[in-house]
């Protein structure tokens, strides 16, 4: 049988962690950042978890 692929979309969106949870970039930190605040800026700047039910989707996108 051939390999599965992994999904493109997904590997440039999604990271796992060592611990296998799933961490996303949160939207609003590409652009238009002139009139955010530097709090707004900064908060964005970290990754979030995904919520169990994405993270099986996602995981099953990456092969994992």
């Amino acid at each position: 049988m051939p390999k599965m692929k992994t999904h493109s979309g997904a590997k440039k969106r999604f990271r796992l962690t060592g611990t296998g949870k799933v961490m996303r970039e949160q939207a609003g930190g590409r652009h238009l950042l002139e009139h955010k605040s530097s709090k707004k800026t900064r908060s964005i700047a970290n990754d979030v978890q995904l919520n169990k039910p994405q993270a099986k989707k996602i995981k099953k996108l990456l092969g994992k």
